[in-house]
């Protein structure tokens, strides 16, 4: 019987064990969305995962969501992010980077001069985003010309290429939690009648084509998804998302793919999770659905075949050394949601391990 604790293969890459680190954001970038050494110190702390998978992290200045969050779109973020590569690498680690584009999730006060959010449609999100100056309306994001969505592609190859020149392991896309790839995915947001949209095959193009173009720069093997199908996060609304997440998976599929990385909202996601894991080969990470933060009894889900990997979010966030904690069945840390966004190291660094 495979257990969390066997190694994998990884498309090439060996992994220690299958529990990975979930994709957090955490709003500590220093000035320019350069890393700092407290974030080389929190994934280091985190190494013992078989797989770290870092907050979000933006292909290109417009694609920035939310206050002090780090980017690879320049020379200091890809310095920044090797230090954390280095720290990782040095304790045994796996590290991929999530290049996040958060599409019309944002404000133009978190943006350069004279940019504004983008999406796939000029569809302002319902709710409000956390700026430095309060809480702000969503704003209607300007829709991506054709040209401007083969130059986004283009920001992911790129942001790519700088995660593989800054020692990352490989990238996984964000193509969940209702961000730009999502925006393209989901009827609501994407109300496009050309070839990115109305239909099921033009909704899930931008996806599969950014995915393809990241593979044939980096190489498939250190290329990854995200997705979520139905999840109604960030205003999206997906009520019959089977067709199209089937499409995205059969369509990805022959590339060979490092793993497909799935989030379950809910209890009665895990019938579609079934569905894609039967149309993908490849490895699955799975986040599955529970009452609360994922817990150790997500575990019994490699048991049974359900999932290769577990990610785990706020209970990785509060045990630096969690896989050590499972095998011995804790105790365990608690999260302080308090400290979740910003700050310093308290609530990121300061968490004890075991014996600490």
């Amino acid at each position: 019987m495979t257990t969390a604790f066997d190694p994998l293969d990884l498309a090439g890459t060996q992994l220690a064990n299958r529990i990975a680190l979930a994709p957090m954001t955490r709003s500590r970038a220093g000035e320019g969305g350069i890393p700092t050494e407290l974030a080389a110190e929190y994934y280091a702390q985190r190494a013992s995962a078989g797989l770290v998978i870092t907050e979000g992290v933006q292909p290109s200045a417009v694609g920035q969501g939310y206050p002090s969050t780090p980017g690879l779109h320049s020379d200091g973020q890809v310095a920044g992010w090797r230090r954390v590569t280095d720290a990782v690498h040095d304790k045994g680690g796996t590290i991929f980077a999530q290049l996040l584009h958060a599409g019309r999730i944002g404000h133009p006060v978190l943006l350069p001069d004279g940019l504004t959010p983008v999406g796939a449609s000029p569809v302002a999100a319902s709710g409000q985003v956390f700026t430095h100056e309060g809480p702000k309306d969503f704003v209607i994001p300007r829709e991506l010309t054709g040209t401007e969505i083969r130059a986004t592609i283009a920001d992911f190859v790129t942001a790519a290429r700088n995660a593989v020149d800054a020692g990352f392991d490989g990238v996984e896309l964000h193509g969940a939690n209702g961000y730009l790839i999502h925006q393209f995915l989901a009827p609501n947001s994407n109300l496009r009648t050309d070839a990115w949209g109305g239909s099921v095959e033009g909704r899930i193009r931008f996806a599969a084509e950014t995915v393809r173009a990241v593979a044939a720069e980096i190489g498939a093997a250190r290329t990854a998804i995200r997705i979520s199908p139905g999840n109604p996060f960030n205003d999206i609304d997906e009520p019959a998302p089977q067709a199209t997440y089937r499409a995205l998976v059969q369509a990805l599929e022959p590339l060979g793919l490092a793993y497909l990385h799935i989030v379950e909202g809910k209890a009665d996601d895990r019938a579609l999770t079934g569905t894609l894991s039967k149309e993908f080969n490849g490895t699955l990470v799975l986040n599955p659905a529970s009452e609360g933060p994922t817990g150790p009894e997500a575990l019994a889900l490699i048991e049974e075949g359900v999932a290769s990997v577990i990610s785990y979010g706020a209970l990785f966030l509060a045990n630096p050394d969690l896989p050590e904690r499972l095998r011995a069945g804790g105790p365990y840390n608690a999260a302080d949601r308090a400290t979740f966004y910003g700050g310093d190291h308290r609530g990121y660094t300061d968490y004890p391990a075991l014996g600490a």
